[in-house]
């Protein structure tokens, strides 16, 4: 079945807006993060469905799903492995990909794997939420469960991440529920924990990544 005119023009007008952005949705963006950001929204908006995983010519251990030990790495600042210290308290969230720490491959082989890390009053989060963080960090995947889009916003007076493709809001202080827009189910978290002063995966993600296949 076609898309109706008024899907056309959202596609459309999504397209343009893209094409004339100069400044990234998220307060820590840019470069490479910004421009995945873009490409990934710009075939959503074009109604190119996301559900291919790999995003270059990375080897297969590239694209592996994180693993429990795993280090992070920010996707903008190159290839140091993450401290608390690194993320905001109250954000923004930091963009990172999982670090293999045995073999030090990083898995950015697939969109996939992208990981938000946030650092919020231990106070503030529920008791499930408690169960996947440490010391108020907590990790989601940062692909919408509604499109795959990338979720890149960050409202923080609301303390709620936003995906822009089509305005699905995700509070994680609550086990990344959705709490606006039409995302079916919450982000999937992956579980961290503070080993050597470092963050790292303390589990996998809890829950499918990104749209179920059908």
């Amino acid at each position: 079945m076609g898309k109706s005119r008024s899907e056309e023009g959202t596609a459309c007008d999504l397209a343009t807006q893209l094409r004339g952005s100069t400044s990234p949705p998220a307060g820590n963006m840019g470069g490479q993060a910004r421009r995945t950001f873009l490409k990934s929204a710009l075939l959503v908006g074009l109604g190119v469905p996301l559900v291919g995983e790999a995003i270059g010519g990375e080897s297969p251990a590239a694209s592996e799903r994180p693993r429990e030990g795993d280090r992070f790495v920010a996707a903008e600042s190159g290839r140091n492995e993450l401290k608390p210290g690194d993320v905001l308290l109250d954000g923004p969230p930091v963009l990172a990909w999982p670090k293999d720490p045995k073999n030090g491959v990083v898995r950015d082989g697939s969109r996939l794997n992208q990981v938000l890390l946030l650092r919020l009053d231990p106070a503030s989060l529920d008791g499930e939420t408690r169960g996947h963080a440490s010391d108020g960090t907590v990790a989601y995947s940062a692909i919408c469960t509604h499109a795959q889009c990338p979720v890149q916003g960050w409202d923080k007076a609301r303390h709620v991440l936003k995906c822009y493709c089509h305005n699905s809001e995700f509070d994680p202080r609550a086990n990344g529920s959705v709490v606006y827009g039409p995302a079916p189910r919450n982000l999937p978290a992956l579980p961290v924990r503070i080993d050597g002063g470092l963050l790292v995966a303390a589990g996998t993600f809890v829950g499918r990544v990104g749209v179920p296949r059908v």
